[in-house]
C-alpha cells in the first residue's frame, strides 16, 4: 500500500499542480512537489478554520499573498467521523475537470484510510501509555521502561514535566482530543517523544513531556490563545525525573486546582512554590472559615466592649511580645493581657497552642481593613 507521500506525488502529477497533507493541528505533514511545502504552509490558518467545521468539509481558496495570481486551491477534510482529522490541499491553475476531481476523491479515500488506521494505532498506543504511566506513578520506572521499549525514546530517562489538563465546559465536543493533537503535532515537528493519555477521572488528560521542549511550549501557547474559549484548565509540574513521577502528578493536580480557583488557563507549580501563600487565601471556603472563626470577636467589638480584633492582630504580628504589641496599640501590657484572656474565653481556644495562633493569623489575613472595624456580613 502506498504511503501518503506517494499518493500526493501521483496526485500532483495527475492534476498538473501540487498537493499537500495536513494533520489535525494544521501542520503540513507532506507535500508534492518539494517546492509546494512553502505554498502549503501559508494555508495553515485556512486548515484551522476547516477543522472547526463538521466533517466532511471543503473550501476553495486563492493565493493570499498574490504571488501566484492564477493559483486555485481546494481544501478537503479527512476523517470518517464528525471531527476533522486532517486535510488535503490541491493547487492548480484552474478549476478541476471531471477526471481530476475523481483523482482527488480517490486520494481523499486513500488518505482517510491511512488517517483512520493511524487513529487505531494511536488508541493502542494510548492503552500502552496508560499502563506505562500507572507504573511510573506507582514508583516502578524500570518496569515502565521495559514495557515502553523504544516507544517514548529517552523521555523516561530525561528531565520532564507532567501536565494535567481538564475540560469543564459542557459542549457538544470535548476539546481535549484536539488539544492532544496539538501537543502531538508539536512533538512530531520537533522530533520529541510525548506520552499523552486520558485520565480515568472525568474529562482529563495527563501528559509527560520533555522539560523545556516543544510540547510544553505548545501547551503554553494553547493556554494563551485557545484554552479560555475551550474551557480548558492546565496544571504543570516542576521539572522532575521518572523516579519522582508521583510527586510531579500531585504538583500538577495542585497547580490545576489553583488554575480553577484563579480562573487562569495555566498555572505552573513553581509559581506556587516561589510565590506567597496569601493569594491562596482568597478561596471562598477559606473566607468562610475565617468569618466563622472571627465572627464572635467582631460581634464583641461591635457592641463597644473592647478592641479584641485589633489587639489580637497586633499581638500575633509581634510574635506574642507583650510590651511591643502594647506599645503598638498605645495601651498598658496588663490591658493587652486581659484582652487576650477575653479572646481565649470567647473563642474557647488557647493562644498557647501554635496551631491556634497560626489559624487565627491566617484568618485575620483573609479579612480586609474594612472588616477589621465591622462584623462580616
Amino acid at each position: 500500500t502506498e504511503g501518503p507521500a506517494a499518493v500526493l506525488a501521483r496526485l500532483a502529477v495527475y492534476v498538473d499542480g501540487w498537493a499537500a497533507l495536513y494533520d489535525a493541528s494544521g501542520a503540513v505533514v507532506a507535500s508534492a512537489p518539494e517546492w509546494a511545502a512553502r505554498r502549503a504552509a501559508r494555508l495553515t490558518a485556512d486548515v484551522e478554520r476547516l477543522r472547526e467545521r463538521s466533517a466532511p468539509a471543503s473550501a476553495v481558496l486563492g493565493d493570499p499573498a498574490g504571488a501566484n495570481a492564477d493559483d486555485r486551491v481546494e481544501l478537503q477534510s479527512l476523517g470518517t467521523g464528525r471531527r476533522v482529522r486532517g486535510a488535503l490541499a490541491v493547487g492548480t491553475e484552474g478549476a478541476l475537470g471531471t477526471a481530476e476531481r475523481y483523482a482527488v476523491h480517490s486520494a481523499i479515500a486513500l488518505l482517510t484510510l491511512t488517517t483512520e488506521r493511524s487513529s487505531g494505532l494511536r488508541a493502542a498506543e494510548q492503552r500502552l501509555g496508560s499502563a506505562v504511566l500507572r507504573m511510573l506513578l506507582s514508583g516502578q520506572p524500570d518496569h515502565a521502561r521495559a514495557v515502553a521499549g523504544d516507544l517514548y525514546g529517552g523521555l523516561l530517562d530525561a528531565p520532564s514535566r507532567l501536565l494535567i489538563a481538564e475540560s469543564v465546559e459542557t459542549t457538544a465536543e470535548d476539546p481535549l482530543p484536539s488539544f492532544t493533537e496539538t501537543l502531538e503535532a508539536a512533538a512530531a515537528r520537533a522530533g520529541e517523544a510525548v506520552l499523552a493519555v486520558p485520565d480515568g477521572e472525568g474529562p482529563r488528560l495527563v501528559v509527560l513531556a520533555v522539560d523545556g521542549g516543544a510540547v510544553v511550549g505548545a501547551a503554553e501557547e494553547y493556554a494563551a490563545t485557545e484554552a479560555a474559549e475551550a474551557g480548558v484548565f492546565i496544571g504543570l509540574s516542576a521539572p522532575t525525573g521518572p523516579i519522582a513521577a508521583a510527586g510531579a502528578y500531585k504538583q500538577a493536580e495542585q497547580a490545576l486546582s489553583v488554575a480553577h480557583r484563579r480562573g487562569r488557563a495555566l498555572v505552573e507549580h513553581e509559581e506556587l512554590a516561589a510565590g506567597s501563600i496569601l493569594p491562596l487565601l482568597a478561596d471562598d471556603a477559606v473566607r468562610a472559615f475565617a468569618d466563622g472563626m472571627l465572627r464572635a470577636l467582631y460581634e464583641h467589638d461591635a457592641k463597644g466592649r473592647g478592641d479584641l480584633v485589633a489587639s489580637l492582630r497586633a499581638w500575633l504580628s509581634r510574635h506574642g511580645q507583650w510590651d511591643a504589641a502594647a506599645a503598638d496599640l498605645g495601651v498598658h501590657r496588663h490591658t493587652l493581657r486581659y484582652r487576650m484572656r477575653r479572646v481565649e474565653e470567647i473563642l474557647g481556644r488557647s493562644l498557647d497552642d501554635p496551631d491556634v495562633r497560626m489559624e487565627l493569623w491566617l484568618a485575620l489575613k483573609t479579612t480586609t481593613r474594612a472588616e477589621a472595624t465591622q462584623p462580616p456580613e
